[in-house]
């Protein structure tokens, strides 16, 4: 694979050869190595994540994080800025505010491009990640209920974790969300609490208020679902709680101390080994 772009290219051999690696710890050096983060649109946790895993793994780095400093504001195109940072790097890691901006990217870099989440579309490496922190908790996940709930039409990390799973057969999916935000052409409902007690993994999105034209339609919609300790009551003792972050309002704080919450706890440090697991197949020679 010289591209990583969507969760739709992975087979089931693919993902298990990441997550073994992943579960090593013990990754060849990229010294020598050079990577490309290219974050056209706000990151915390994915950019400071490749960043890890990179400087973890030996390599150097360009850092690009907001375009504002760069030839974009004269008016440098797009496929210009990439093309020339593949002739700057051995592997660009690109965030971009337009689905399909990753694939465009990989028309035109001589190197590897990695999709770091591109507008509504995907986000591949958190679906991977969120998959290995089910796994380290299901051995079967033909036996998991999942339940995604929140903001799913613009939700890129579900779009893409709905195909990792499918590989993989789950029991049962539930997505649960307000009518605006289904995701086009799914049977979902707007009733939490019903699929509550037969749910394993229950998957929280925020509610994205940069995809809302209409300020008021967000104001409705950001709270209509929400995590208390009074919802974890009702869950499973063996349930988790996962979330790809930022967390608005959409889970108390309260709820962080729950041993079933995996967003703090587990998710962010699996993502830093998948991604250094990633970088090594792509990289390593």
């Amino acid at each position: 694979m010289k591209h990583i772009l969507s969760a739709k290219d992975f087979s089931k051999e693919d993902i298990e050869n990441v997550f073994a690696l992943a579960r090593k710890k013990v990754w060849p050096t990229l010294a020598g190595k050079v990577m490309a983060a290219l974050f056209y649109e706000p990151s915390t946790r994915t950019y400071g994540s490749f960043i890890s895993a990179m400087q973890r793994l030996g390599g150097g780095i360009i850092p690009i994080s907001g375009m504002g400093n760069t030839s974009v504001v004269k008016g440098e195109t797009f496929r210009d800025t990439v093309e020339t940072f593949s002739k700057l790097s051995d592997i660009i890691v690109i965030r971009h505010p337009e689905s399909g901006a990753a694939h465009i990217a990989a028309e035109v870099s001589t190197v590897p491009v990695i999709n770091a989440g591109d507008g509504t579309g995907e986000h591949p490496t958190q679906a991977l990640l969120d998959l290995f922190t089910i796994q380290s908790h299901f051995h079967d996940i033909s036996e998991v209920t999942v339940t995604f709930v929140g903001d799913l039409k613009n939700g890129r990390t579900v779009h893409s974790l709905r195909s990792l799973l499918s590989l993989y057969h789950p029991k049962k999916v539930h997505f649960v969300s307000p009518r605006e935000l289904a995701i086009p052409g799914i049977t979902g409902s707007d009733n939490l609490e019903e699929v509550l007690p037969e749910t394993d993994v229950l998957y929280m999105t925020r509610v994205q208020k940069e995809r809302f034209s209409d300020p008021l339609s967000y104001e409705r919609l950001k709270d209509r679902f929400r995590v208390t300790s009074a919802t974890m009551k009702k869950l499973k003792k063996t349930a988790i709680l996962m979330h790809p972050l930022p967390r608005v309002t959409e889970i108390a704080t309260d709820v962080d101390r729950d041993p079933r919450a995996v967003y703090f706890r587990e998710q962010i440090k699996n993502g830093l080994y998948v991604r250094m697991a990633l970088l090594s197949l792509l990289l390593a020679t």
